[in-house]
C-alpha cells in the first residue's frame, strides 16, 4: 500500500476510468460508518466528482461536515487493486445532468437498452447537484 498525500497519479486516473462501483463514505453519518455505491468521475484536473439528488441524506450531511471518502476496487477476477481517495467535498449546484450523462453512457448501454434510456431520462427530469471530492489523502494498494 501506499500512500500520496494530496493528488492521483496518471495510473490511478487510468483505472477510475473504468466502469466500476465506488464505494461513498460521508463524515457525519452513523458509527461505523456506511458506505454506498456510487457511480463516479475522476476529472482531468485530479478530483471525484458524482451525482445526487439535493436533498439527500448524504447532501445534508456534507453541508455540516464536507469531508468524505471514496473506495474503488478492481473486480473479482482481476490481480487484486484498490483505491482510496478522501478529502473535503464541495456540493455544485452545476454540471450534474451532464455528468449524470456521462456516466449513464459509461455505465449501460443507452443504445441497446430502451429501459436504461428511460431510467437516464427520469434521472434527467430530477433536480441533481455534483459533489466533488477535492482529495487531501490518496491511498492504493496493487498486487
Amino acid at each position: 500500500m501506499s500512500t500520496d498525500a494530496t493528488s492521483l497519479t496518471p495510473q490511478d486516473l487510468e483505472f477510475l476510468r473504468r466502469p466500476l462501483y465506488g464505494f461513498l463514505s460521508v463524515a457525519g453519518g452513523p458509527l461505523p460508518p456506511q458506505p454506498r455505491p456510487v457511480w463516479f468521475e475522476a476529472t482531468a484536473e485530479g478530483t471525484v466528482q458524482l451525482f445526487t439528488g439535493p436533498d439527500t441524506l448524504k447532501v445534508r450531511r456534507l453541508r455540516r461536515d464536507p469531508r468524505a471518502s471514496i473506495v474503488v476496487a478492481a473486480p473479482v477476477g482481476e490481480r487484486e487493486r484498490w483505491l482510496s481517495v478522501a478529502g473535503h467535498t464541495t456540493v455544485e449546484t452545476d454540471g450534474a445532468h451532464d455528468l449524470a450523462a456521462r456516466l449513464a453512457a459509461r455505465y449501460w448501454d443507452l443504445d441497446d437498452d430502451p429501459a436504461r434510456a428511460d431510467d437516464l431520462a427520469a434521472i434527467l427530469a430530477e433536480d441533481c447537484v455534483r459533489l466533488v471530492i477535492h482529495p487531501e489523502a490518496v491511498s492504493r494498494y496493487a498486487f
